[in-house]
């Protein structure tokens, strides 16, 4: 079982994968893990998020319904290291149409072109993507933003992703207008 003193401590890969598997499957073990994201305690918060990132596809399933929380989680946190995770396990969560947070679209479109790190801008990018485009008019928006990326300083993997996306924007802006 996962206890917050392990939490505490600087983990290595190992405990991580340890975690992991103790989660694999284990849905008191997930419920236990995931009441520690919201941990006073920074670090306790950091490691269990990191640990979720390690899990399996089937078991980050168990996280969609928990969506909300984690988008308001993000909202909430300065932390970069925080943010960086729950936009790592929101980007392996499938959104639908249905479902879309336009607080959680503002925090994405404005990370995009921020000072915040490469990681989190291209995380920012491809969620904004995966909200816009199930909205037309949301998706002039995004290409705006990346629009305004080309005049910055881009790491190789924002450059990256910054072409991916744009590819995708671009393949449906085509299928629409056929």
């Amino acid at each position: 079982m996962i206890i917050e003193e392990t939490l505490r401590q600087r983990l290595s890969r190992i405990v991580i994968a340890d975690i992991s598997t103790a989660c694999t499957g284990n849905n008191e073990a997930k419920t236990t893990l995931f009441s520690m994201i919201k941990h006073n305690d920074d670090r306790v918060a950091y490691n269990a998020l990191w640990a979720f990132t390690h899990l399996p596809a089937a078991d980050l399933k168990w996280l969609a319904p928990r969506r909300d929380i984690l988008i308001d989680s993000l909202l909430a946190t300065q932390h970069m290291g925080k943010q960086r995770l729950l936009l790592t396990l929101l980007e392996n969560i499938p959104d639908t149409a249905d479902v879309t947070r336009t607080d959680y679209l503002d925090f994405c479109l404005s990370n995009i072109n921020s000072t915040a790190p490469y990681a989190i801008r291209a995380l920012c990018l491809k969620q904004s993507f995966a909200v816009c485009r199930h909205f037309p008019e949301l998706l002039s928006e995004l290409q705006h933003e990346m629009d305004m990326m080309q005049y910055g300083e881009l790491s190789p993997g924002l450059l990256s992703a910054w072409r991916n996306v744009r590819k995708k924007v671009s393949r449906l802006s085509q299928a629409r207008s056929k």
